[in-house]
């Protein structure tokens, strides 16, 4: 048996956020992956400026040989209406490919890590969790993403009893043809609001890679409004005839509404595995690093691993990302009265568009960056 004093499940921007975090503390950490890395993950991919603050990312560093796409506008609208574009003036978020960035994160992290290994088994002993019969530790820190094992120690776990927002997207590297054939242009992002108000697609161009997806609350629909939204932009030139391969799916859980408990004896969630995406976008990047900052800074401080202790970070989420809503809040991320009658003209407001949709939901300029750098 191979004992540590943390385990972290899971080797994306939170828990690698986390070892890194940790690192010059004293703590003997591990990190667990199920896949090697690099990895294929597809997502739209956008950090805010925030977030490399906080990481503390040489972003000259990072462009050499990667891909990394300055974002000063947005293209806004609601399907079946003309969209608003607004230009920002600067450079307010970029655009990665998380294959890319993910792997960067994880290859500055010293700590033991152990990679292309699922996790079969997790029991207690002692006092101390072991995994796989092998690894021993008194804290395990679950960073898996929505299905994490981890998880599933805590409450009910991932369950059908979840609001849980499902996307479907696709990411390629466009061929000559297919990249003059696609109007979206690098620097402006392209979001579409669903009729119903009850999800969003999106047409994300970075560098010479394309990324296009859709996430809905409700599942069942998903294929549907996906195959709509797809033909409609292939119609209006916004994207190629042509795309490869097949769309992929995921799932993550939207902050205000999730229920998951973030803390227990010897156990921690960051992450999409605690349920923290940005309730109005989905974004879950910065809420995963931001997480990972917070409960480095506990497990540091922290006297003991028991639920007490440890509850120090449950608080200071929700300092940081306020009080998860009731039960009878509504689960998609939009204010009710934007879901009104007044939706589809505010969707062709530029202010609106531009102050609330881009600034408030997606970029999170209100939000000053959080005070401490890996």
């Amino acid at each position: 048996m191979d004992y540590f004093d943390v385990i972290i499940v899971g080797a994306g921007p939170a828990g690698s956020t986390l070892a890194r975090a940790l690192e010059g503390s004293g703590k003997r950490t591990l990190i667990l992956d199920k896949q090697s890395f690099p990895r294929d993950k597809t997502c739209a991919g956008w950090v805010t400026p925030a977030v490399i603050d906080s990481l503390g990312i040489d972003l000259a560093d990072y462009a050499d040989g990667r891909t990394l796409q300055p974002i000063q506008r947005f293209r806004i609208g609601m399907m079946g209406q003309s969209a608003v574009e607004n230009d920002h003036g600067r450079v307010v978020s970029y655009g990665i490919r998380r294959c890319e960035f993910d792997h960067y994160l994880l290859e500055r992290v010293t700590a033991t890590k152990q990679l292309a290994t699922s996790v079969k088994s997790i029991r207690r002993q002692a006092g101390n969790w072991v995994v796989n019969d092998r690894w021993e530790a008194p804290l395990l820190v679950g960073a898996g993403g929505h299905f994490c094992p981890v998880a599933k120690l805590l409450g009910e776990g991932p369950g059908r009893h979840e609001t849980v927002v499902a996307a479907k997207e696709v990411e390629f590297e466009m061929s000559p043809a297919q990249a003059r054939a696609c109007q979206a242009r690098g620097d402006t992002p392209e979001l579409w609001f669903c009729r119903d108000l009850k999800g969003y697609a999106w047409i994300f161009r970075k560098g010479n890679y394309l990324n296009i997806g859709l996430g809905r609350e409700d599942n069942r629909k998903l294929g549907d409004h996906l195959e709509a939204f797809v033909e409609a932009m292939k119609q209006g030139g916004r994207i190629p005839p042509d795309l490869p391969g097949r769309f992929k799916g995921h799932a993550y859980l939207l902050y205000a509404h999730a229920e998951r408990p973030l803390v227990d004896d010897g156990v921690m969630l960051i992450g999409d595995s605690a349920g923290l995406a940005y309730t109005q976008s989905g974004e879950g990047i910065r809420p995963a690093v931001e997480s990972a900052l917070l409960a480095a800074e506990v497990i540091r401080s922290a006297g003991d691993y028991s639920a007490s202790s440890l509850q120090a970070y449950g608080e200071a989420i929700a300092r940081r990302f306020g009080n998860r809503a009731g039960e009878s809040e509504p689960g998609w991320q939009l204010p009710g009265w934007v879901r009104s009658g007044l939706a589809s003209a505010l969707m062709r407001s530029h202010w609106f568009t531009r102050k609330v949709v881009t600034e408030k939901w997606f970029l999170h300029r209100d939000v000053p960056p959080l005070a401490q750098a890996v």
